[in-house]
């Protein structure tokens, strides 16, 4: 059987001190766990396409991403699955508290790094925390640093 990672995208959303996250159920841990809005590329779609709609379809906001935070390769070990996350720093743009969330996400929540560190046992995965500190350190890229399909057409 031929080895293959999850691409996945997740966002940085910082507002007043305080990051977006979610409460999803977990299969895998059987628990509520909190983590960025995050989810899997779909077909044809690209990378920055899928952090705003994986942020919408999980919070209900509308986000634009700014900068790349960084990519995170990280093997869960409740699963084995080795996930390829593309971390975006977005900016919140508007909130409709009317769109359902998708299945398994309890809520989004406003946290601060400190009431992160609180709910530590809470996480996802390391690379929840890892992702804002590397935030709150100031790393990031240029989105032009990815370079999409549509990128490698001829002018």
């Amino acid at each position: 059987m031929r080895w293959t990672p999850h691409a996945t995208v997740a966002t940085i959303v910082e507002k007043d001190g305080r990051f977006l996250l979610i409460e999803e159920w977990s299969n895998s841990l059987k628990k509520l766990v909190i983590n960025q809005p995050a989810g899997h590329l779909e077909a044809d779609e690209t990378f920055i396409d899928a952090a705003i709609r994986e942020t919408l379809e999980e919070t209900g906001w509308t986000v634009t991403p700014e900068k790349l935070l960084g990519m995170y390769v990280y093997t869960a070990p409740s699963n084995g699955i080795t996930y390829h996350r593309y971390c975006f720093i977005a900016r919140a743009i508007s909130h409709d508290p009317s769109l359902p969330l998708d299945d398994g996400i309890e809520r989004a929540i406003w946290l601060s790094r400190e009431e992160l560190e609180q709910r530590r046992d809470d996480l996802r995965s390391p690379m929840v925390t890892r992702c804002i500190d590397d935030y709150l350190a100031g790393q990031n890229y240029p989105l032009d640093i990815i370079i999409e399909q549509d990128a490698l057409q001829p002018a």
